[in-house]
């Protein structure tokens, strides 16, 4: 039970850290545009200052708020914490990584970005120990209106990004391809996490996979 418990921290924690790490190297490239959720936390930044890590942790912790009142239930320990940490880590790499400044620079940091943002997000969700804010928010309006998933996602991805974009955030191709392909890559990147924390900490219970739409 201690093993099992110690992996599966290990692997939230490390999957966060590598998450952030992805979307801090996004943020590098963002000539192409960054991920809806970092569009408006970019803008926000922008407009109002604090730091964009700031700002990720301000809007978890408002989304969560809300989801606990429709849900009236107390959200998993791993959500608090992947608001926390990943808001933090992001202000760490932004202020670690350099700046590009030319184009081929800023596509290379954008696409190695997008792969370690999928790695990440694959290997923080594999041992289960929390959902992400904004998928709680998505599943949350999904019980409640009774659309789908993918229309429930698109929508408020579309909503953030175009704040975002209003405040300043920076949308490109890049925006799109995010939107469009994270979830593809963490198809994959799931299941090989989940095989990996069963074989080395004995971790057999069922996991919640994650579809294509549902990703950070």
């Amino acid at each position: 039970m201690r093993k099992e418990f110690v992996w599966r921290w290990t692997f939230f924690i490390g999957g966060v850290l590598l998450m952030s790490l992805g979307i801090s190297m996004t943020i590098k490239g963002q000539r192409f545009g960054i991920s809806p959720w970092d569009v408006l936390h970019v803008g926000l930044y922008k407009h109002l200052g604090l730091s964009i890590g700031i700002w990720a942790i301000l809007t978890g912790i408002i989304i969560v708020a809300a989801t606990m009142i429709g849900t009236k239930r107390w959200p998993q320990l791993g959500t608090w914490l992947n608001i926390l940490f990943i808001g933090c880590f992001i202000d760490v790499f932004n202020w670690m990584l350099p700046d590009f400044t030319s184009f081929a620079g800023q596509l290379i940091i954008f696409l190695l970005g997008l792969i370690v943002m999928a790695v990440g997000l694959g290997v923080y969700v594999s041992p289960n120990v929390g959902a992400g804010p904004r998928d709680s928010l998505m599943l949350l309006i999904v019980r409640k209106m009774g659309w789908s998933i993918k229309t429930v996602r698109t929508g408020i991805e579309v909503i953030v990004a175009l704040v975002g974009w209003l405040l300043g955030g920076p949308v490109g191709i890049g925006t799109v391809i995010i939107a469009l392909l994270l979830g593809q890559i963490v198809h994959y990147t799931l299941p090989m996490s989940q095989k990996i924390l069963w074989n080395i900490s004995g971790y057999s219970q069922p996991f919640t996979k994650l579809s294509a739409e549902d990703q950070k």
